[in-house]
């Protein structure tokens, strides 16, 4: 059976999926369809859809722990490389499995089912692990944009990150959505940019567009509006808690470590306790608008 091959470029950063033409699954992947690039681009990593991956000699690397509702991602040493393991959910069984190299520049997936599940997944592992010492993260955030910069807000799951975004779009003028849920951070000539990425999250937002990074925000729940600006060590932890990649894996901790020294220098970094309500967007607006 022929097999077929597409480039996409995230961030300045090209990388290349293949599979059978006739798959299925092709049709499923609008979300990269903004990203598409000219093929024989030099790629920093690939990813091939296999009928079968060696899973013998594993050793355990990192070992997830999913909430309810959250995925499972496990991650194995091999000889020759590592094996990612994946399922959708914690509570069912695994049903992707992917072989890397050691540099994270080939993956071989073998899927037994959730196949677009496993697909976007093993790309974004792929993407942020391969880019970590290229002066890239790939963060956990929502974004909106502004006045030609773009905001991210930070948090742990069910915070309020993409609700807070909401309120920017309805109570702040001129502002749309970047990307809900996994973009981009990239330091290009010493200027921090955010990038929207084929990766969003349950909002289909998928928008190949890249601006200044204007602030990040960490949302914290409490019963009133109030923002205070954060110290560079308590960005540098804000920060690095919502961006991706094992830092087990010394090229992936010491690139990380590089870029979000970085980030947090150039870039103002805030906390806003606040409650779900529109007075919160006009708080953050007003504060961080104004030192952008």
């Amino acid at each position: 059976m022929q097999t077929k091959e597409k480039s996409y470029k995230v961030a300045g950063h090209v990388f290349t999926l293949k599979m059978d033409e006739d798959e299925k699954l092709w049709g499923a992947l609008g979300n990269y369809e903004p990203f598409v690039c000219e093929t024989g681009s030099d790629p920093v990593f690939s990813l091939e859809l296999v009928q079968s991956v060696q899973t013998e000699g594993k050793k355990e690397l990192y070992i997830s722990n999913p909430e309810d509702g959250e995925q499972r991602i496990d991650i194995y040493t091999m000889e020759d490389g590592y094996l990612f393991e994946m399922a959708p959910f914690g509570d069912v069984p695994v049903c992707g499995w992917m072989r890397v190299d050691p540099d994270f520049t080939h993956g071989s997936l073998m899927v037994e089912k959730d196949k677009r599940f496993c697909v976007n997944n093993a790309l974004m592992l792929l993407y942020a692990f391969r880019t970590a010492d290229l002066d890239t993260l790939e963060m956990h955030a929502s974004v909106t944009v502004k006045d030609g910069k773009g905001f991210l807000f930070l948090g742990k799951s069910g915070t309020g990150k993409s609700t807070h975004s909401r309120l920017w779009l309805k109570n702040i003028p001129g502002t749309h959505l970047l990307n809900d849920d996994n973009p981009i951070v990239r330091v290009v000539d010493g200027q921090a940019r955010v990038y929207g990425s084929p990766w969003s999250g349950k909002t289909p937002c998928y928008r190949n567009e890249e601006y200044p990074a204007g602030a990040f925000v960490r949302i914290n729940r409490a019963p009133y509006d109030a923002i205070h600006r954060m110290s560079i060590p308590e960005a540098f932890a804000s920060v690095s808690s919502s961006s991706s990649g094992l830092r087990a894996i010394k090229r992936i901790g010491d690139g990380l470590y590089s870029t979000l020294s970085s980030v947090v220098q150039t870039v103002p970094c805030y906390v806003l306790d606040c409650l779900p309500d529109d007075e919160a967007a006009i708080v953050c607006s007003k504060e961080v608008l104004g030192n952008a």
